[in-house]
């Protein structure tokens, strides 16, 4: 049996009054730093202090295949899976180097790549590999469950089991894995009411007749387990290993009260998922960015999300929380470091 973390709200009224105070009474016209206020206010309550500071942030891109990949839903062959996360762990991939760039240790999880990814040793601050292999791929979701309970069960687990191991107060998600875009739009259907037309896009590049077959694709996995309601068994029946792994990485981080960076479609589906278990995951939650992806914005708008940033990124791999991170770097700064207009010995409003 799956014991799942217990996520306490965020409903300090006094802690809230006193960051609002101190955000309102820098040295700026009311409201002058826009949204990045509204993250001052959010990230103090979820680390719970009026100076926070973010430190050893960690960004974990969970990697796995897919069966539904083998009916035509991408782009690209299954293959690209393994090819990418070696791509990630010699420094090569988009997310690689802008967790170099911003000094993010980057963890690689097989969650379940069809072809393992072998072991190797790395150096200090080089991207790590860690191995949390369920199976080699899931199951075709068009004719029936993508995995069993036990499977998704032990996905979970891993997931929570990997963030309890891991330093620091800030997790970044990211993942891997062709036919991915099809289980975040399955699960966006399923839990998220939304119309399955709304929630098939492009992904990573199909033309409108493959994104035709694609949509087809999914009526079917959304017919052949029609009775898969409940956020678990929708997540066994049409997820994947690395999408059920994220899930428990989310519920996890959410408990110890790290911040939350979600990337894009398909972490905000394991975030969608993590959010109907427990609904005070999405108060610890920063979602980077508004995706390319045609599902990503009626996701957003499921979940209430306001991203920080929209640059038509439709890549995946954790790169839009990556490229987010500085906003969250300098929203604490300014909110410890900037001064107010009585420590500075300047005016305030007239009130006029």
């Amino acid at each position: 049996m799956l014991n799942l973390p217990v996520i306490a709200p965020l409903n300090d009224a006094a802690l809230t009054e006193r960051l609002q105070f101190l955000i309102d009474h820098k040295t700026k016209p009311l409201g002058a730093l826009g949204r990045l206020e509204a993250l001052m206010l959010r990230l103090g309550l979820i680390l719970g202090s009026e100076a926070p500071a973010l430190h050893a942030p960690q960004m974990l891109v969970c990697a796995a295949d897919h069966g539904l990949a083998a009916r035509g839903v991408s782009a690209y062959p299954s293959d690209v899976t393994w090819q990418m996360v070696e791509n990630f762990l010699a420094g090569g991939a988009a997310v690689s180097v802008l967790a170099r760039q911003h000094g993010l240790a980057l963890t690689v999880a097989d969650c379940g790549v069809a072809r393992a990814i072998p072991a190797r040793d790395t150096a200090p601050g080089a991207p790590r590999l860690v191995s949390r292999r369920i199976a080699a791929g899931t199951q075709d979701a068009s004719v029936g469950p993508a995995m069993t309970r036990e499977q998704c069960a032990q996905a979970l687990a891993n997931g929570m089991a990997m963030v309890r191991d891991m330093p620091g107060n800030v997790l970044l998600l990211g993942e891997m894995g062709i036919g991915n875009t099809s289980v975040a739009s399955l699960l966006l259907a399923r839990l998220g009411g939304v119309p399955l037309a709304d929630c098939v896009g492009a992904g990573t590049g199909l033309d409108p007749a493959g994104i035709a077959r694609k949509r087809a694709v999914l009526q079917q996995a959304l017919d052949a387990n029609a009775t898969a309601t409940e956020p678990l068994a929708a997540l066994a029946a049409l997820g994947g290993f690395e999408v059920a792994t994220l899930t428990g990485a989310v519920l996890q981080a959410a408990s110890e009260h790290r911040v939350i960076v979600v990337d894009g479609f398909i972490t905000g589906a394991a975030v969608l998922v993590a959010a109907r278990l427990a609904p005070q995951v999405l108060q610890r939650c920063v979602f980077a960015h508004r995706s390319g992806e045609r599902g990503h914005a009626h996701l957003l708008e499921v979940l209430r999300a306001d991203p920080l940033i929209d640059l038509g990124l439709r890549l995946g791999e954790g790169s839009g929380a990556a490229l987010a991170w500085p906003l969250l770097v300098s929203a604490c700064a300014v909110l410890r470091e900037m001064a107010s207009f009585e420590s500075a010995g300047v005016n305030g409003p007239s009130g006029g």
